[in-house]
């Protein structure tokens, strides 16, 4: 496949409209996936679908689903592991695999785990799940990338209760020291973790300042906003000689009402049956 010359992305209302479209979409897989598997993660799921929509399907990721380990291809690392279903759906939608997997979700041998595992999904970059390694693995990709004379650049979605390890604070420092500036992290800040909001479980503001202590390239967004994610995405790309952050502020079951209201609480539960047909009413299924 050849290689070619990085745009910046532009969005056009007709684009944002497909965007919506393709979001909502993906919302739907994710409920339609988790209700019949009885387990598994949709606030933080639903809450990432707009920055997912824009990732891959607005011309911000180089990639080739027919050639998932195509050496120039960008990396995307899902660092959050756990809210691997609306990975999953944008890359059965993209065709790194059949839709029909969806169906298998968190079942025994199933090639779609209850955490992302490289050695199982094609478009999987890194097994995470472990919370802050991937923010790790990630740096080392972007640099092993940068090592290689190749310009891919390399996006780490996290969460905001991960911030909460000491792990990922080690790569932001080591990721600035470098000058990983092939390196965008994406921060889903929703303020919300299995155990209450973050900042009640332990504080993580002013956390922009941090960042910036860091030494990155810092960004607060609205997450479901496409005009400032498209903003921010395109800045960072052409920051040079630094590291860059997009903190953005998104709502746990973006969506789903019922979700949106209770916040944390569907962090880690999955609904029933009468509760799934309503969410995908709520999603216009």
């Amino acid at each position: 496949m050849q290689v070619q010359e990085r745009t910046m992305p532009a969005l056009t209302p007709e684009l944002e409209s497909e965007l919506r479209e393709t979001a909502r979409k993906l919302r739907i897989d994710v409920i339609e996936m988790l209700w019949p598997a009885g387990s598994g993660h949709p606030g933080g799921s639903l809450g990432m679908a707009d920055i997912f929509a824009c990732l891959y399907f607005g011309g911000f990721v180089r990639h080739d689903p027919q050639n998932p380990l195509w050496p120039d291809r960008d990396r995307v690392v899902l660092s959050n592991g756990h809210i691997c279903p609306i990975l999953y759906s944008v890359l059965g939608t993209r065709g790194y695999f059949p839709r029909e997997w969806y169906k298998t979700l968190r079942k025994l041998d199933s090639h779609l785990q209850g955490h992302p595992a490289m050695q199982k999904t094609p478009g999987v970059e890194l097994s995470t799940g472990s919370l802050g390694h991937g923010v790790c693995g990630a740096l080392g990709m972007a640099l092993a990338e940068r090592l290689s004379g190749r310009d891919s650049r390399v996006y780490a979605l996290c969460g905001d209760g991960e911030l909460q390890e000491g792990l990922p604070w080690e790569g932001f420092m080591a990721a600035a020291h470098h000058k990983a500036d092939n390196l965008t992290v994406i921060v889903d800040r929703n303020d919300a973790q299995i155990d209450g909001k973050t900042e009640d479980v332990m504080s993580l503001e002013p956390l922009a300042d941090k960042f910036r202590a860091f030494g990155f390239h810092t960004q607060v967004i609205d997450g479901h906003d496409y005009g400032q994610i498209f903003t921010a995405l395109n800045a960072a790309g052409q920051v040079k000689g630094k590291p860059q952050v997009i903190i953005a502020n998104t709502i746990m079951g973006k969506g789903v009402k019922f979700m949106e209201a209770d916040g944390y609480k569907w962090h880690g539960k999955t609904p029933g049956k009468d509760q799934a047909m309503q969410a995908l009413k709520d999603l216009g299924a």
